[in-house]
């Protein structure tokens, strides 16, 4: 067995779970990785302020996560971006399938975490995207001088709803129990906001309207009361549904024990009923889902971990190799979103365009590309045209393999939704279009996004599953697929990097990504109230929330 390619541990998902496992083990000479298909750091990087992580007076949940992956990182363990498909128990040896090839290892961590839950009222799905939503930070700017309803009761509920009044005019909780389920003092602000009404006892029984809602319906369950909230003439309503999470065990069932409701069951050990598969965090049976209870059982699992590993190296006398520094960051690099992440956060708000840490990261990108790409712009009058014009000149200036031009006459004539100002569209050296395109300033969490675009529209691109490549390469018709995203909106980068992957892997789809903030009528051609929102063939297909690849792909197909 070639031990280069052979891991001590994969851990599935890097929340901060996963990441404390990482720490542990890496710190403990084991060869380990974290795969993670959406952020690093999980749930808590959405949180804008954590002040009850013990020794950590008040930080932002990006910060807090970005540096527990750091000290992974010094540790030596790797990290990869990347969606698990499956996990085949081979005896000593796992297996885990991935969108970017296949791991091996002798123990596997469950990390999964959750994602929001659905409330289940009539009308929820109709109207998903078009009103109803489930991320106040991504969506509440759609809901400027509206009413906004809030159904749950947990922490989310409480922090999202004082979120909200920064947008709408009232915001009501509707709790389906009698008071709040998380600690009082993470309620406090929610009660005293004059603007926020709570409702206990209180379901929602159906949201109707016609291409947006207007009115909604909940009754109290002690009462029997139905109350109802009509949108004034020609508005709307927003409906946010911060309900809790659902474990993402979908690809674990039928290999490890799960409870009805689909979590992981652990023993106090946190071992599955799977020798060699343990769990942490979210994903496990448990009352208290926080950072601190998540640390505590990855501290645990990683521990008790070590034994297994050590038993197996001594029974295969196999022992993976650790990659030196070098290798390790040019893994990272390789280029994940992992080699950017750091970028991302750290490019928004600079008083230069990019700071020396972005500078270093991007020229790792840029090495890598295979071959140069042209950036043709299309500008209008507008200041963001001017904002875009230099944000992309300042990108061109750190390597030879990017180039601008603006586009004038003839080329705007021809260039059909290329044309849409402002927009950056990426052409190979010989000035054919690759498909991709971003529509107002790529900056924000779009920074990572359209700087991997670039990557593979050059090659070789990001390393993918001959298969998913060959489903890309085989769709036969001509797609267009407009992204409307939020330069604000964390769930966004994920669906923009999945349909530019295929758009790069195939020269008759094409990806145009819109700020919204800068295109409001497409915004209101699709009654758009959440993002990201794709759209097929100018509304052939409709769909919202965030997408993998092959999510994407099995919608075009």
């Amino acid at each position: 067995m070639d031990k280069t390619n052979m891991y001590d541990a994969v851990i599935v998902g890097g929340g901060p779970a996963g990441l404390t496992a990482a720490l542990y083990l890496a710190r403990a000479r084991y060869r380990v990785i974290v795969i993670e298909k959406e952020r690093f750091g999980g749930q808590i990087a959405l949180t804008h302020e954590v002040v009850n992580y013990p020794g950590v007076e008040r930080v932002s949940g990006a910060v807090l996560s970005e540096t527990m992956r750091r000290q992974a990182e010094n540790f030596g363990a790797e990290f990869l971006m990347a969606e698990a498909l499956g996990i085949e128990d081979e005896g000593d040896v796992k297996v885990v399938h991935t969108t970017r090839g296949d791991l091996r290892c002798f123990g596997v961590l469950l990390a999964l975490g959750a994602s929001p839950r659905q409330a289940g009222f009539a009308g929820e799905e109709e109207f998903r995207g078009h009103g109803v939503a489930y991320c106040a930070t991504c969506d509440g700017e759609f809901f400027e001088g509206k009413d906004v309803f809030v159904v749950g009761g947990g922490y989310a509920a409480a922090e999202e709803s004082v979120f909200l009044t920064k947008y709408a005019r009232s915001v009501h909780i509707l709790i389906r129990g009698d008071d709040f389920s998380c600690a009082s003092a993470a309620t406090e602000e929610a009660r005293a906001h004059e603007r926020i009404f709570i409702h206990t006892n209180t379901v929602v029984e159906e949201v109707a309207g016609d291409a947006v809602p207007r009115v909604i319906r909940y009754r109290n369950k002690i009462t029997g009361e139905v109350s109802e909230h009509h949108a004034p003439e020609g508005d709307t309503f927003g409906v946010f549904v911060l309900a809790g999470y659902a474990p993402k065990t979908d690809m674990v069932r039928g290999l490890v024990d799960l409870t009805e409701g689909g979590n992981v069951v652990t023993d106090e050990r946190q071992r599955t009923s799977r020798e060699g598969i343990y769990a942490a965090g979210d994903v496990c049976v448990k009352n208290l889902r926080q950072v601190v209870t998540a640390t505590g059982e990855a501290a645990s699992a990683a521990t008790e971990m070590e034994r297994h590993l050590a038993a197996m190296q001594a029974k295969t006398g196999i022992v993976p190799e650790r990659p030196g520094k070098k290798q390790a960051a040019d893994h990272a690099a390789g280029v994940s979103e992992a080699s950017s992440a750091k970028a991302v956060s750290s490019a928004a708000g600079q008083s230069a365009l990019f700071d020396a840490d972005v500078v270093a990261q991007l020229k790792v990108v840029f090495e890598r590309m295979a071959a140069p790409v042209v950036i043709k712009l299309a500008l209008d009058d507008r200041p963001v045209s001017a904002e875009l014009r230099a944000y992309m000149e300042g990108i061109a200036e750190l390597t030879d393999k990017v180039s601008v031009e603006v586009m004038t006459g003839e080329e705007l004539a021809l260039a059909g939704e290329g044309a849409d100002a402002p927009c950056a569209n990426v052409c190979l050296a010989d000035g054919s279009f690759t498909g991709l395109a971003f529509h107002g300033v790529p900056g924000g969490h779009e920074f990572t996004s359209f700087v991997l675009g670039l990557y593979n529209a050059a090659g070789p691109g990001q390393p993918l599953d001959e298969a998913v490549k060959g489903q890309a390469r085989g769709l036969e018709k001509p797609v267009k697929m407009q992204v409307l995203v939020s330069l604000s909106c964390t769930m966004c980068p994920e669906t923009v990097m999945a349909a530019q992957r295929v758009a790069a892997l195939n020269s008759q789809v094409s990806a145009h990504v819109y700020d919204v903030a800068h295109f409001p009528e497409l915004k209101d051609r699709y009654n758009v109230m959440s993002v990201p929102c794709l759209i097929v063939n100018d509304g052939e297909k409709v769909s919202f929330g965030k997408k993998g690849i092959q999510e994407v792909l099995a919608l075009l197909g």
